[in-house]
């Protein structure tokens, strides 16, 4: 697998199957390093909430196909390798931020730089759509945010190793049925982020 060969396409309807079948299986079968499997149970994301996302003009889901030859300009197989999704949030008071989120590579992959990769190109898209909504007058910078489960060390370290930090903000996970079943009731989302313009 060479990491240099991950490409990213934006998603589309028909991706759907594909992007529920990963995603459940990235943060929610006990595969790879970055599942959920010991902390949340259930399901991770449904074929509803999908189409939503993908369907959202200031949401940009990206996924990164398996090919029949591995490369860009291969035939696509139907199975999914990787994605990540950009959620813009330009407000009236010039406040910008992109919240990077269903972040998942297929464990086959992971720790091969396939994430780096997808996460570098997912960053690099925010960042040019953040500057090009800017106005003159800003002043505030542009920050890149992302929600991580608390008790997951070797996961913020990853972050932080690329520039995020805790910026202090914090929710109790949802225990509402529609994003799985916390296993634990002290179970916290922390939000990370990244200043990347002043």
């Amino acid at each position: 697998m060479d990491k240099d060969a991950v490409f990213l396409r934006q998603a589309e309807t028909d991706d759907i199957g594909a992007l529920e079948q990963l995603l459940n299986c990235c943060y929610r079968e006990a595969a790879g390093w970055t599942n959920e499997a010991d902390l949340v149970g259930g399901i991770r994301i449904t074929p509803a909430e999908l189409t939503n996302t993908i369907t959202n003009p200031n949401h940009y889901l990206f996924v990164y196909p398996k090919t029949t030859t591995g490369e860009r300009n291969g035939a696509e197989t139907g199975e999914m390798l990787g994605c990540i999704a950009v959620d813009m949030k330009v407000d009236p008071d010039a406040n910008k931020s992109a919240y990077i989120g269903m972040f998942a590579v297929h464990p086959e992959l992971q720790g091969k730089g396939v994430g780096h990769q997808i996460l570098q190109a997912a960053e690099t898209f925010a960042i040019r759509y953040l500057q090009s909504s800017a106005q003159e007058a800003q002043t505030k910078p542009a920050r890149l945010t992302m929600s991580i489960l608390s008790h997951r060390p070797e996961l913020l370290a990853y972050y932080q190793r690329r520039g995020y930090e805790l910026n202090g903000n914090k929710v109790p996970f949802p225990n509402d049925g529609n994003n799985g079943e916390p296993k634990r009731q002290d179970l916290e989302l922390l939000e990370l982020e990244k200043i990347v313009s002043e």
